[in-house]
């Protein structure tokens, strides 16, 4: 189904790890993203070249596969080395962990919050990352017949593992062939076909240093089916249980907003069992104090740019009409960035913060020329006029370069062209409000303020 979706021309690797084996690997020492051999993960790879986004992709398959394969729970992780760095390792942007020692309480907590986040708009790939029913075989070992016979729980253990998973996993050894001087991995197994039923893992021999006479494991353990958790999580020692969720044709922070919400029913102490929390990590978490960071930094930008105009120009009140441009630039960045359907993120957040420095270097250029001409005598309205004639083509060149290098990057051009693609429209938007500000709005400003100075200083002269 994939490779129908998918062009073949476009199509480069499809990587399939479809369940856990029935084999002597430890599962201990695997880092698999499957937990059971009820799981499946497909890794896709495109050309570098000539693709249709990811994204498209993911949104057809959405919507495609569970209609093609009803009973089945599609999820998908994030494709891209950006957003597996915003998540901090995690599989999806968004992570409600249900904290607490009642694993089973928390599951069905979970499952819960889980349906109530399925019914957001924007929410995607809704699931909870544990499973608690995976069939599994326990083991108790009887350690009084243990002790008569002369072994102990250790070797009963060692014994089983050995038979399993293999000596190399415990015990490595290695053999050195004297002919080609190379060492072999020596391990010894029961083959996988011998062990084919129950009745061959009770017949598993247990061999020991004291045992007064060779056993087997149905002498000395009881073997009970039971379901048990296939994966259990920690954070900060506690076991959590995970509901993740991505976000498709909605913005993160929209979504966040509606999951709080959703939440707060969930986080009544009376509702929740004795020790457990409901804590939301992820994504979210980094957007805000990305957000936060970035918004203080653009104020920062602004403020600092002030002081250090008015350092060079030695007046409160000229840098003052030099950044009545930016108010322009910032309504460029929104109304650019509600044009082209692209949510603010940290990349645009970066290219507003680039945006403040062009359009205040416009804006001195306007504003030093109608200095000049006013300390020549000219009035505030001609300085203004012929600043604006006169500045008009290298304020507008200034522009025009910087737009047209942004515009390869606000496309989306390259591979992985789409992460970039904010911070060069907010450029763009920016800079096109900003460059009409500047010719138009601050020379109206510059002549309001520095006209009523010079109507003031003729009053009094009179």
């Amino acid at each position: 189904m994939l490779r129908s979706e998918i062009p073949k021309e476009e199509l480069q690797t499809v990587l399939d790890n479809i369940g856990v084996p029935y084999s002597g690997i430890n599962l201990s020492y695997s880092s698999s993203g499957v937990i059971g051999t009820s799981d499946a993960e497909i890794l896709i790879a495109l050309n570098l070249e000539h693709h249709h986004p990811t994204a498209q992709y993911v949104r057809r398959l959405r919507r495609e596969l569970p209609a093609r394969f009803p009973g089945v729970e599609f999820f998908f992780q994030p494709a891209d080395i950006v957003s597996q760095i915003l998540n901090f390792g995690l599989p999806a942007p968004v992570d409600v962990q249900v904290m607490g020692a009642n694993m089973r309480a928390n599951y069905d907590i979970a499952q819960k919050i889980a349906n109530r986040l399925r019914q957001i708009p924007g929410a995607a790939d809704v699931h909870v990352q544990q499973m608690m029913s995976l069939p599994t075989l326990h083991l108790d070992m009887d350690r009084t017949r243990i002790n008569q016979v002369g072994l102990n729980a250790q070797e009963v253990a060692q014994s089983v593992l050995v038979s399993l998973s293999g000596s190399f996993q415990t015990a490595p050894n290695f053999w050195l062939n004297p002919k080609n001087g190379v060492t072999y991995n020596i391990a010894v197994q029961t083959p996988q076909y011998h062990m084919t039923s129950l009745q061959d893992l009770m017949n598993t021999p247990v061999n020991g240093a004291g045992a007064q006479a060779p056993q087997v494991l149905g002498n000395l353990a009881q073997l009970t089916p039971v379901a048990r958790p296939a994966v259990v999580n920690h954070y900060a020692v506690q076991p959590v249980i995970d509901v993740y969720a991505s976000t498709q044709g909605r913005d993160l922070g929209g979504v966040a907003s509606d999951i709080m919400k959703a939440l707060r029913p969930f986080q009544d102490p009376r509702y929740l069992p004795l020790g457990t929390q409901i804590v939301v990590r992820g994504q979210i978490e980094t957007m805000r104090s990305s957000f936060f960071g970035l918004g203080f930094g653009l104020l920062g930008a602004i403020v600092l740019v002030y002081l250090l105009i008015v350092v060079n120009f030695q007046s409160w009140l000229d840098p003052f009409i030099i950044i009545t441009a930016l108010p322009g630039a910032l309504a460029g960045i929104c109304w650019f960035l509600l044009i082209t359907r692209t949510t603010l993120s940290v990349p645009s957040l970066t290219g507003a913060v680039m945006c403040m420095g062009v359009a205040t270097s416009n804006s001195i250029l306007l504003v030093s020329f109608s200095r000049d001409r006013m300390n020549a005598g000219a009035p505030a309205r001609q300085a203004a006029l012929e600043a604006g004639h006169t500045r008009i083509r290298p304020v507008i060149m200034t522009a025009l370069a910087m737009i047209i290098g942004m515009l390869p990057m606000a496309m989306g051009f390259g591979e992985g062209g789409e992460q970039n693609a904010p911070l060069g429209r907010a450029v763009i938007g920016g800079l096109l409000f900003a460059t009409v500000a500047t010719l138009f709005f601050v020379p109206s400003v510059f002549t309001i303020i520095h006209g009523r100075r010079e109507a003031h200083r003729q009053s009094e002269r009179n």
